[in-house]
């Protein structure tokens, strides 16, 4: 087990109490025992979790829906476990159901995981949900600085000569200008 697996689970493990129901789902290696946690009714969130990760790590698209519902979690841990998960999972739906979560506007105070993980898959629908993320997150304002900044930095990183006219925009904030800069800088020349 990574590291990252071994947080998760440590985390899950003092959620869950340690109780023996923990214990066989975080030593199973029955994918479709840990599937059965995700559709039997009454599971508890800890134990609908764990067996989302532990699927999705281990390639198994049964983990996906209960993921991406845990990649707009209100709790940031959860959030950035099913991001962990979805990147590896490398499911093809995952870039576009992560930009549907990052540009919801009734859902921004949780984009900032789908924003880190649109970056990483580096997918065709990456660029313009961070174009479309970022261009309200500069409103006057706006109380979602970290997302925004997510945004700025994730454009930088996927180099899109498209993010030319929201990163110079960005430039103007003085939370964001240093990023918005450093990201115009590695944008090709056009």
């Amino acid at each position: 087990m990574d590291e990252e697996s071994r947080t998760v689970t440590e985390r899950i493990r003092k959620e869950a109490g340690g109780t023996p129901a923990f214990e066989q789902l975080a030593a199973t290696s029955d994918g479709d025992e840990l599937a059965e946690v995700l559709t039997a009714p009454g599971q508890p969130l800890w134990a609908r979790e764990l067996a989302a990760y532990r699927l999705g790590v281990a390639g198994d698209p049964r983990a996906f829906e209960a993921l991406v519902l845990l990649l707009n979690h209100r709790d940031p841990e959860r959030c950035a476990a099913a991001a962990q998960a979805l990147a590896i999972l490398g499911d093809p739906r995952t870039a576009r159901a992560a930009a549907a979560l990052a540009t919801n506007e009734l859902r921004v105070a949780y984009a900032l995981y789908p924003v880190r993980l649109l970056t990483q898959l580096r997918a065709p629908e990456s660029a313009p949900a961070l174009i479309t993320t970022l261009g309200r997150r500069l409103a006057p304002h706006d109380p979602y600085r970290k997302v925004a900044l997510a945004c700025v930095e994730g454009l930088g990183s996927l180099a899109d000569p498209s993010a030319r006219e929201v990163l110079t925009r960005a430039s103007a904030h003085p939370r964001l200008a240093m990023a918005a800069a450093a990201a115009l800088a590695r944008l090709p020349e056009s």
